[in-house]
């Protein structure tokens, strides 16, 4: 399990986290919600050790993560598709899927889990050869997320993975993100879509200017009235 308790980080002056408790169990799609600058992409970059929080603790099945170097949290089994899918533009898919098991010895594996990634996306498999920058931005992300679970993942956190992509390739990434998590995955999702977000999550937290304001199960949120006013356009 994965579990951040009073966690806080400022930029400078300003408050980003203001003291969150957060749990992200085994095997569960947990979902982070709220508006811009709530403070979401900062959890998750403080999990991935991208910021240093002022104070809290972030632990991994009991063992602390804060102070540990970014390839010892990926090598923990904590890896972050960013926001913005950030692909390898001048390099192929494959060699962008390649990247994703840097940390990894295993030949045999890495071939079974890019032929695994080419079953979850087809069509990373009929443009393995083409240069990662000359795909749509849904392949781009299907590409981002695949590279992703190359490093065999334990806990698989997205920022945004909706952001700027078609409605019916949401609803393909969404897909793809319960299959994962079917097969034993565990994903930390941040999302905006709210309404998507909260469909799929076992459990949802609303963040509002780095508090947490609500908890609960996914579709509990949904129904929620607050929730439905602030993020569901209700």
């Amino acid at each position: 399990m994965l579990k951040i308790t009073d966690l806080h980080v400022a930029y400078g002056g300003i408050k980003a986290l203001r003291g969150i408790d957060l749990e992200v169990p085994e095997g569960k799609i947990v979902t982070l919600i709220g508006a811009n600058g709530a403070g979401k992409s900062t959890t998750l970059r403080a999990i991935s050790g991208l910021v240093t929080p002022v104070q809290g603790s972030i632990t991994y099945n009991g063992k602390q993560l804060l102070g540990m170097p970014i390839n010892k949290i990926i090598e923990e089994g904590i890896v972050m598709v960013p926001e913005g899918r950030r692909v390898f533009p001048d390099m192929s898919v494959l060699e962008n899927l390649k990247i994703g098991a840097y940390l990894r010895k295993d030949k045999a594996g890495i071939a079974e889990d890019i032929e695994w990634v080419y079953t979850l996306f087809p069509r990373l498999k009929e443009r393995n050869w083409q240069m990662a920058g000359t795909l749509s931005g849904g392949e781009q992300q299907m590409l981002a997320v695949g590279r992703a679970l190359l490093s065999r993942p334990k806990v698989l956190m997205m920022d945004e993975p909706s952001l700027g992509l078609a409605p019916l390739i949401v609803r393909d990434i969404f897909s793809i993100i319960k299959e994962i998590n079917k097969q034993g995955m565990t994903i930390l999702l941040i999302e905006q879509n709210a309404n998507m977000a909260l469909h799929v999550a076992d459990i949802g937290y609303v963040l509002e200017t780095g508090n947490i304001t609500l908890k609960g199960p996914g579709k509990e949120l949904l129904r929620d009235e607050n929730v439905k006013r602030a993020y569901l356009g209700h």
